[in-house]
């Protein structure tokens, strides 16, 4: 049964960028340590998370900022999981879709303009059997948590202090998670959560 994921790197103050993010630095300035756990880490713990994540991904959404982002600096043999280059079918909620976008012809984007509930279930169509992964920023995670669109929330604790950012939880709203797996490796804590319905 296809489940929708939250799944996003976060530091240990709670920011999924440092300041000064833009299309042209994703992760704001100096905070590209956030996702050394996916480019750069060869720990077997990382490696096998981001096999998983990317061989379990039947669709994936996303915002559009994190478009933006991915459309500037996602390079040729990189898609969903890095250097595994999954191509599922991506799903991004906009107001607007753009006009062009350099990787029109190697990636399958649909512009969803009716909010991120219409997004999740166009990418749940779309997934098959396998999982909806809602890869970020964090103001979608946020509120695909905060509208109860999510069945589990993945984060991975970057050992990094930022300082300033941009917030995961902000206005998010009280929720009981239950903790379901933990793995550790020296560059991050991989954190699973199951999203208890009220």
């Amino acid at each position: 049964m296809t489940s929708v994921i939250g799944d996003i790197t976060v530091s240990l103050d709670g920011y999924v960028t440092g300041p000064g993010a833009d299309p042209d630095h994703g992760l704001g300035h100096d905070a590209d340590g956030l996702h050394a756990w996916a480019i750069d880490s060869d720990d077997p713990v990382d490696r096998g998370v981001v096999e998983r994540h990317a061989a379990a991904s039947g669709a994936v959404v996303m915002g559009r900022r994190t478009f933006d982002t991915v459309d500037r600096g996602w390079t040729d043999g990189m898609g969903y999981g890095a250097d595994q280059d999954a191509r599922p079918p991506m799903f991004v909620v906009t107001s607007r879709a753009p006009e062009s976008y350099r990787l029109a012809t190697s990636h399958d984007f649909t512009f969803v303009t009716d909010g991120p509930a219409a997004a999740i279930e166009r990418a749940r169509a779309a997934a098959g059997d396998r999982d909806v992964f809602v890869m970020g920023g964090g103001a979608l995670v946020c509120s695909c948590l905060r509208d109860g669109l999510l069945d589990e929330l993945r984060l991975h604790l970057s050992p990094e202090v930022l300082g300033a950012g941009t917030p995961l939880f902000d206005g998010v709203g009280r929720h009981r998670l239950v903790q379901t797996s933990v793995e550790v490796s020296p560059v991050c804590t991989h954190l699973v959560y199951r999203v208890v319905r009220s």
